[in-house]
């Protein structure tokens, strides 16, 4: 937090100096447009998401989620994946609260579920969609239905496939019970914003370079090849790392691409990218997350890709 004030007060010095130097390149003009236009439409819903999640991390407890989950596999799965749209909350919360729900069996796979479904399918999440995307209500439930599959999917593939052996970390451990409830609200909103706003920074920072570097003849090479297109942006979605509450206006500048692969782009993001990878090693094992990722990658493509055809064709 320091850090952060010093880098806004330092910037706040030199800003005349600054926008007298954009306005004289043309081309770092339009960058800054870009990232600025991105920020700004993006920053409001993450500050809505992280307030959220700082209010479920002081209130929810996991104990309390795990009891609430119904004992059938099929019904938990399901439970979960729904039930993580009430909860709103960026991809680096859900991660450690899977890892203190994940048990054997029913649980374990209802806990994978809720890691892939909660950041991607959240009200937050699907309004900003909304926003980033007028008029394109249909992207919204694909997105929404793409993600609640891929989250399913996985579960279910976990209660077939999964090996208990492959967890090789023990769960965080909890806060202590002391704590405020302020105390817990005020430290995971304010762990939440700095983590998701970095990405941010990052993913608007990668677009508006994408706008100014990458030839206009490669956009439209990319628009004519829906193939090639949907490949290069799930893997930019596994490289840009960005924050789901912010991902819809990153994908939304990239208005040179059709609407499928930015599809895939919105449904990879949260389930797979490399901040995950590195969190799920960490929190699971590394086991775990070399077998667990590169499936999630290849069932985000395919569903995403699938239902993108089904409702939005091929644009």
């Amino acid at each position: 937090m320091p850090i952060l004030v010093v880098v806004v007060l330092g910037l706040a010095l030199v800003g005349t100096t600054a926008r007298d130097a954009v306005d004289d390149h043309p081309a770092l003009a339009t960058a800054a447009t870009v990232f600025c236009g991105i920020f700004v439409q993006a920053l409001p819903f993450l500050a809505l998401g992280v307030m959220v999640s700082g209010l479920i991390a002081a209130t929810v407890t996991p104990e309390r989620l795990a009891r609430w989950l119904p004992r059938r596999p099929t019904v938990a799965i399901l439970a979960a994946g729904v039930g993580a749209a009430a909860l709103p909350g960026c991809e680096c919360g859900s991660v450690p609260v899977a890892r203190r729900l994940f048990g054997d069996g029913t649980v374990g796979a209802a806990a994978l579920t809720f890691m892939l479904a909660a950041p991607a399918i959240n009200p937050v999440v699907l309004v900003a969609t909304a926003v980033a995307f007028p008029g394109e209500p249909l992207l919204v439930l694909a997105r929404c239905l793409a993600s609640l599959l891929t989250a399913v999917v996985m579960g279910v593939l976990w209660t077939r496939f999964g090996k208990p052996g492959w967890i090789t970390r023990m769960p965080p451990a909890s806060a202590p019970g002391d704590e405020s409830r302020w105390t817990v609200f005020a430290e995971a909103a304010r762990h939440d914003f700095l983590q998701a706003a970095s990405f941010l920074v990052l993913g608007a920072a990668a677009a508006a370079i994408l706008h100014i570097l990458v030839p206009q003849w490669m956009f439209d090479h990319l628009a004519g090849q829906v193939a090639l297109g949907i490949a290069v942006m799930a893997v930019l979605a596994v490289v840009l790392s960005l924050c789901s509450e912010a991902d819809a206006f990153v994908a939304a500048s990239l208005s040179m691409l059709p609407l499928l692969p930015r599809l895939v782009f919105l449904v990879v993001g949260p389930a797979v990218d490399i901040k995950l990878f590195a969190m799920q090693a960490g929190m699971f094992g590394r086991a775990f997350a070399v077998r667990f990722a590169p499936v999630t990658l290849v069932v985000a493509v395919l569903i995403a890709t699938g239902v993108g055809l089904l409702l939005l064709g091929d644009r």
